[in-house]
């Protein structure tokens, strides 16, 4: 009897389902962790975003925009918490309603760094690996101001944030969410770590590739204990150099991630999400090697909205288990369809991108009313 391979071992697609840990995927479309603005002062979710996330369940998992754990960590006026029980229940309206449409839906763990302002914060301290601060500007209740110089972190202020950010991924799992991502990319705290320009430090969390890895690898382990390993997600940007956190030696990034990858590969982590320019360059695949585990990748801002074409590429040839996409679903809450219809697409409108409203939120037109 002849026997058809293809039948067995059919190739992955990009609409064909997939598990990262426990968590569930009906497809491969993953949207990506979008700053939107819309919790207001309180931080709380509320019925804009639980219609946001409501509209855009048909893919495979949502990512939730970035999520601070603790008040001093907010790094955008608007940005929703996870540090309290009122922002949990918000949450949990918006859990509800994806999963009542059938989706999937992590909470990204977001801690800002140096990469906020006390105009944002509420007041409180600015904390760093190192009193180094990002030479621009950010935008604050009192209009565009400077980044100030953040405070050094003590290892005591260390722990309390390793403390933070498993304290947030509990609350986030509880209030029904199925998984949680850590935000190791991007210019914020963790990359801070990692970075060499942004981490001058001398103790054991500075100096080498092992030292400047520990935060992260603490606080992946602690999230993994309180959680399970199975429903948490680390996203890196290795080479991107957001929010002046500079890796500008390919050696020294191979080394710094290498390390890191090698000691959370024992975890046994849901997944890795890699922003990079070059998702299936030798950079991004040596480091899934490392972790060996499942990888989702984004190459962001760089090469444009990502097209329903380089999203198949990705997975046809092999270089990821899952494509993030941003802007695309930010405009079409049906991608998914659309891309199985091989359906126009709606244009996103970026000056509504952030705002207080529903103007440019969800409002965009799904293909039975267009």
């Amino acid at each position: 009897m002849t026997v058809n391979i293809s039948e067995v071992s059919p190739v992955p697609s990009l609409f064909s389902p997939v598990s990262l840990g426990k968590i569930e995927l009906a497809n491969r479309v993953v949207m990506a962790p979008l700053t939107r603005v819309r919790a207001g002062s309180s931080g709380i979710p509320g019925d804009l975003m639980v219609e946001y996330y409501r509209q855009r369940a048909s893919v495979g998992m949502i990512i939730t925009e970035g999520t601070y754990p603790d008040h001093a960590s907010q790094g955008y006026v608007g940005e929703p918490g996870i540090a309290t029980d009122e922002q949990a229940a918000g949450w949990r309206r918006v859990f509800e309603a994806v999963h009542a449409e059938g989706g999937s839906i992590v909470l990204q763990i977001m801690h800002a760094g140096r990469g906020t302002h006390p105009d944002i914060n509420g007041g409180r301290r600015i904390l760093a690996p190192s009193a180094i601060a990002i030479d621009n500007k950010t935008f604050t209740e009192k209009g565009e101001q400077p980044y100030p110089v953040p405070e050094a972190m003590t290892t005591t202020e260390i722990r309390t944030a390793v403390e933070d950010f498993a304290a947030a991924a509990r609350r986030a799992i509880e209030a029904g969410a199925d998984g949680v991502e850590i935000h190791g990319a991007n210019g914020y705290l963790l990359q801070e770590f990692l970075s060499p320009a942004a981490n001058q430090r001398t103790d054991e969390y500075g100096g080498s590739p092992h030292n400047r890895a520990r935060f992260v690898v603490e606080v992946a382990t602690a999230v993994a204990q309180a959680v399970g390993a199975e429903r948490v997600g680390l996203r890196i940007s290795p080479e991107v150099d957001l929010g002046d956190a500079f890796e500008t030696d390919r050696d020294d990034v191979l080394a710094t991630y290498g390390t890191l990858l090698d000691q959370l590969r024992p975890l046994g982590l849901a997944y890795l999400s890699i922003l990079h320019v070059e998702p299936g360059g030798e950079l991004v695949q040596e480091l899934r090697r490392r972790f060996d585990g499942k990888l989702i990748v984004n190459n962001g801002p760089f090469g444009g909205q990502t097209t329903r074409e380089e999203a198949h590429q990705q997975i046809e040839a092999g270089h990821a288990d899952a494509v993030v996409v941003g802007r695309a679903l930010i405009a079409n809450p049906d991608l998914v369809e659309r891309w199985q219809g091989g359906h126009p697409e709606n244009e996103p409108r970026p000056e509504l991108f952030y705002g207080p409203g529903a103007e440019g939120y969800t409002d965009y037109p799904f293909l039975d009313a267009a």
